[in-house]
């Protein structure tokens, strides 16, 4: 933890001249703030695999934008815009997101933005849309995500063929290219985060995720719905997708510490350590809290702040690190007023350098488990995380929730946000 913590002073001071914190307070009230009241998301599930293996984008994202409308009670023709993160989709799924607001009975007059922020394209959308809603360009608006890791690969990344000389050359640009896996390893080797602690993360993310399976937590914030799957003769059947599938209840940390390094001979990032392959959908709908008052509308709670911190891209893992005090700073709130953090384990090595670097009590780290266990849907996860947090707030009575995640090519994206 020391030389996490060490290192995380060094990079703060060379920089801290990139950056701007602009410390604040915790503000009371106002009808001015950026409130949710309405989030659903469905079940996450195995890529390939899983419930979800044969489903369409649009049609894992048509139920959770349906529900939202539902929860709020709100005419759909109320909602000016949506925005909704993707990140492996042609044109971050413009085409298919579009689609699938006709589908869940949005009007043509709805508008649609596709964000492709990579890991924090879900929690970029949400925040895309609070800050068209703080402008007072909408009133109502929805950020989401979706991603079918299943239907499409992250192999069909960037061909480097394709980059001009330019990009190998320059020291650090040529870094953006460095495989997630590799970056992982480079995380754990420069913090010092041993193999003895990535699978402990990683037995605590099954361990937790199981319990709030048993305890009914996680089908309180999952909106079901029918789906069809095919199996290996392309017989379809109608299945429910109502459960997170890729939780394993009966792992062992001896079980972790017989698998092999997934990336490098001699390293320590195994595929028990890692987030799961995954597909999934959520969102979450939005307005200002002068526009519920009017219209009556149950309020979940709202944004305080949001930040976003750019880290070296070799160790792009590190990014919470850096992105979480800033949130904070613009909060005017330390980890120690934090009731919940929702930090999304891409990696057991990054996610642990974050928490030791921050100071963040284990007991607060993901109550409901993380990616390790529920699943990673790339450009679903950020919105998802708003769900269970929330989720989780109410269940506890407690306040203060951030949400964070690193961010390929090296960044890190954090919020905070507010239950009422």
């Amino acid at each position: 933890m020391e030389s996490a913590q060490r290192s995380l002073s060094i990079i703060n001071n060379q920089f801290a001249s990139n950056q701007t914190m602009n410390a604040g307070k915790v503000l009371d009230k106002s009808d001015d703030d950026v409130v949710i009241v309405g989030m659903a998301r469905t079940a996450i599930t195995k890529g390939k695999r899983g419930a979800q293996k044969d489903t369409a984008p649009e049609l894992m994202l048509t139920p959770v934008l349906q529900a939202v409308i539902k929860q709020a009670n709100i005419d759909p023709k109320l909602v000016e815009d949506v925005a909704i993160g993707n990140v492996l989709q042609p044109g971050a799924g413009a085409t298919t997101s579009r689609i699938a607001m006709f589908l869940a009975g949005l009007p043509a007059s709805s508008s649609l933005q596709a964000i492709n922020r990579q890991c924090s394209s879900g929690l970029q959308a949400v925040m895309s849309i609070a800050n068209a809603i703080r402008a007072r360009q909408i009133d109502f608006g929805i950020g989401g995500g979706v991603e079918s890791m299943s239907l499409y690969s992250m192999e069909a990344g960037v061909d480097p063929n394709t980059l001009s000389s330019k990009a190998f050359e320059h020291p650090v640009a040529q870094n953006c290219l460095m495989p997630m896996g590799i970056t992982s390893e480079n995380v754990a080797e420069q913090y010092k985060i041993s193999r003895e602690k990535q699978d402990q993360m990683a037995f605590e993310s099954h361990q937790k995720a199981a319990r709030a399976n048993k305890e009914g937590w996680a089908q309180k914030e999952i909106t079901s719905y029918k789906t069809m799957v095919k199996d290996k003769d392309g017989n379809e059947k109608e299945v429910l997708v109502d459960r997170d599938d890729g939780v394993r209840a009966e792992t062992t940390l001896e079980g972790l510490k017989k698998l092999k390094p997934a990336f490098k001979k001699d390293g320590t990032t195994t595929a028990g350590n890692s987030s799961q392959v995954s597909d999934g959908a959520s969102a979450v709908l939005l307005t200002r809290r002068d526009v519920a008052k009017k219209l009556g509308l149950k309020v979940y709670g709202r944004i305080v702040s949001y930040a976003v911190a750019g880290v070296p891209p070799e160790i792009m893992g590190v990014g919470p690190a850096y992105a979480i005090p800033a949130a904070l700073k613009k909060a005017g709130l330390e980890v120690k007023d934090i009731d919940v953090f929702e930090i999304n384990e891409a990696f057991a090595s990054q996610a642990t350098m974050s928490i030791e670097a921050l100071g963040v009590p284990k007991e607060k780290l993901n109550p409901r488990g993380g990616a390790i266990a529920i699943g990673h849907p790339l450009g679903n996860t950020g919105s998802r995380q708003v769900v269970t947090l929330f989720h989780e707030l109410e269940r506890t009575a407690k306040r203060f929730g951030v949400i964070s995640m690193c961010i390929g090519t090296g960044m890190g994206a954090a919020g905070v946000f507010e239950r009422e």
